[in-house]
């Protein structure tokens, strides 16, 4: 059974910090694109970050611009999201996705993680 397993969420207040993790469990994904999506209570869930398979291009939604950071080992073992200021319209389920990366926008594919919460205070 393939697995993506996510960790590193929280509670933290406001203007803090976190950093997710999403390793495989199964396979290797380091042919492929990643993303992180987040989902809100009542909201869809909506892509925040995803870096495409040669690690050359990264996007992000433009609320974390500028505060979220993806980024992956070098080994392409682990997708890393780094979260700074924090704010409390980030408070939602994260999960990570393997999927394709084409011209300038990420296709999620099959594989998604449980999710990890991330929780922001005020």
């Amino acid at each position: 059974q393939v697995l993506l397993v996510e960790s590193g969420g929280g509670l933290v207040q406001a203007g803090g910090s976190l950093r997710l993790s999403c390793a495989p469990s199964g396979r290797t994904f380091s042919s492929n694109s990643m993303g992180w999506y987040r989902q809100a209570p009542g909201k869809e869930r909506e892509l925040v970050a995803a870096k495409s398979w040669s690690d050359f291009i990264s996007i992000y939604a433009d609320s974390v611009k500028g505060r979220f950071t993806i980024s992956r080992d070098n080994a392409k073992t682990t997708l890393y999201l780094q979260m700074n200021n924090l704010q409390p319209e980030d408070t939602a389920i994260y999960y990570c996705n393997s999927g394709n990366y084409y011209r300038g926008k990420y296709y999620p594919g099959n594989y998604w993680g449980q999710g990890t919460q991330v929780t922001v205070s005020s």
